[in-house]
């Protein structure tokens, strides 16, 4: 019984190495355990922008849980080996570990391959810009309003203000602002609270004292996101990774994915599907924008109080 067992957990190694030598030809870069995990190999199949060749092939070699589960497991086990010497699972997280990065994943696999190749770099960038921009701007990363500040986002400090300045709102060195902002998506950091007041004159001391601690205090789930209820502009806010996302961006994204998306697969011809997918995507995220609005302006209906901040808080404001 037991050699029956290792026979069949050598069978499952055998398969998987023949099953990832053709995901390799295939073009797949990063070989993880994921596509195992049932209902979560076709979600990879787009993050990786290849198809699960290696599960299809271990199907054809029969080899499944549901059939031979001991060959499953072998195939697993030494799968599980690649993806930890190859940094696979983990190669995903490092391409995919910032809100960008996932929104430029969801645009790529919107527009699709076909029209990628038909319509070339340009104008698919332009598609995807009229998704990325809007979104962007409305999660409070920049403002666009603000473009003699080099587009700081209100209550938010310069990254280069001068050294000892009293209001950080000005810069030193306009291109590192554009390059902080633009290239690395970083916002710099809360202003005092009299500054910050001066941009949202509709700031309360309750408000910036909960959301200091909540930007320098909490933790959030494992170092990596955070969310508040209350941002200084007054409306929800999670951070991943440091980068704010607003209701607004999250629904203004989806809407310009579906709608490129849907206005890219619908065209007669996809080498002439640029116009329709620019209008699909830009009134995808306007819709979206407006939908994530008036979600906002719903949740801040609620009635408020102003009160003075606790002791705590007022430490904070210093």
């Amino acid at each position: 019984m037991f050699q029956k067992f290792l026979e069949n957990l050598d069978k499952g190694i055998q398969a998987n190495i023949v099953a990832e030598k053709k995901a390799a030809v295939a073009g797949e870069y990063y070989p993880t355990v994921l596509t195992s995990i049932p209902g979560v190999g076709k979600a990879t199949e787009k993050i990786r922008g290849v198809r699960d060749v290696y599960q299809k092939e271990l199907k054809n070699l029969g080899v499944s849980f549901k059939e031979t589960p001991v060959q499953a497991m072998g195939a697993f086990g030494a799968r599980l080996l690649t993806d930890i010497t190859n940094d696979g699972t983990r190669g995903i997280y490092w391409r995919y570990n910032h809100p960008l990065a996932i929104l430029g994943a969801g645009v790529e696999a919107a527009i699709g391959k076909e029209a990628y190749r038909e319509l070339g770099p340009l104008k698919t960038g332009l598609i995807g810009a009229a998704v990325t921009v809007p979104a962007t701007a409305l999660a409070g990363a920049y403002d666009l309003t603000n473009p003699a500040q080099m587009f700081r986002p209100k209550g938010f400090a310069q990254a280069y203000a001068e050294e000892g300045s009293q209001d950080r709102r000005e810069t030193s060195q306009p291109t590192g602002e554009l390059f902080e902002r633009f290239f690395l998506g970083r916002t710099g950091r809360p202003l005092k609270y009299e500054t910050a007041k001066e941009d949202i004159p509709s700031l309360t001391p309750e408000r910036y004292g909960n959301y200091l601690r909540n930007y320098y205090q909490d933790k959030g789930l494992l170092g990596i996101v955070k969310a508040t209820p209350e941002n200084l502009q007054g409306v929800p806010e999670a951070r991943v990774l440091g980068y704010p996302i607003t209701i607004p961006s999250v629904t203004t994204a989806v809407g310009g994915i579906v709608g490129a998306g849907a206005a890219i697969r619908t065209a007669p011809l996809v080498k002439n599907s640029f116009k329709r997918g620019l209008a699909g995507a830009g009134g995808g995220a306007a819709a979206g924008a407006i939908m994530g609005n008036l979600a906002n302006a719903v949740l801040a209906a609620k009635p408020t109080e102003n009160q003075l901040p606790t002791t705590a808080q007022y430490e904070m404001m210093q």
